[in-house]
């Protein structure tokens, strides 16, 4: 008699390929092991990641970064302090630095060193300070900042209102505060389209320039997840921000949003 078929646990049936893809779906939801997964595949794929972003961008990422500097009210304070917060490979630090008339000093945050080290001959002769460092936690004073700028990294925060209350904390009073994020167009062709490319074709690509097998669906995963225009407004403000305000670029692929620290506590 022929012995009972060994029983086969569900845990022994899962690939390295289903359980990355598992702790990219719970890192995308905000899972608790988010802040380590988000840092270790920016380090991963920090060598390929120019290219990539602007390949995948059609381009299109450039005029954001333009537009959402412009955003920053700099040429208020042009000699002033400036932080580029998730600054990954310094797009925006450059930007800013760039500007005709500036003549300010950009602190340029991430916590996934190796993206700074990728990024540290692009800086010559910019006055552009790399800082490995975590959002959630700046070692930065309190007041200090003439402006802080996140692109395209807000989504990645383990905890939004942590990341806000730093940069409300680090702003000087009447100061800005600028997020550039991926959006989900409102127009349903165009919406359409976004999710067949942003769903389908952009984590093929990532996935074959990159070598990463999860990194790109990441993207488009932690999108869907991050809050509509109107609530990451609401979350400013509640954060104690005024004036706040934000407007859609390219069809609603991606997002403006500004906001004030009050000139005083009183006016939060």
């Amino acid at each position: 008699m022929s012995p009972p078929p060994a029983q086969i646990s569900p845990e022994t049936l899962e690939t390295p390929l289903t359980t990355a893809a598992a702790e990219m779906v719970a890192a995308a939801e905000g899972s608790s092991q988010k802040r380590e997964y988000v840092r270790r595949i920016f380090s991963e794929i920090a060598p390929r990641y120019d290219l990539l972003n602007h390949v995948l961008s059609l381009n299109m990422d450039r005029a954001w970064r333009t537009r959402a500097v412009d955003a920053l009210g700099w040429r208020d304070a042009p000699a002033g302090r400036y932080l580029d917060l998730c600054a990954g490979t310094l797009d925006i630090a450059l930007n800013l630095a760039a500007c005709d008339g500036f003549r300010g000093e950009v602190l340029a945050s991430d916590f996934a060193e190796p993206m700074l080290r990728v990024a540290l001959s692009k800086i010559k002769q910019h006055r552009i300070t790399p800082l490995a460092a975590d959002a959630l936690s700046l070692p930065i004073g309190s007041a200090t900042m003439d402006g802080a700028i996140v692109a395209f990294g807000a989504r990645n925060l383990a905890n939004l209102e942590t990341g806000m209350a730093e940069v409300f904390r680090v702003l000087r009073p009447g100061r800005r505060f600028v997020i550039l994020e991926f959006g989900t167009p409102r127009n349903v062709f165009v919406r359409g389209a976004y999710h067949a490319y942003f769903h389908h074709v952009l984590p093929l690509v990532g996935r074959v320039i990159s070598g990463h097998r999860t990194a790109y669906r990441y993207l488009p995963k932690s999108v869907s997840l991050f809050p509509s225009l109107e609530e990451l407004g609401e979350r400013l403000t509640r954060a104690g921000f005024v004036n706040v305000t934000w407007r859609s670029l390219t069809f609603g692929i991606a997002a403006i949003h500004v906001a004030t620290k009050p000139l005083s506590l009183a006016h939060a």
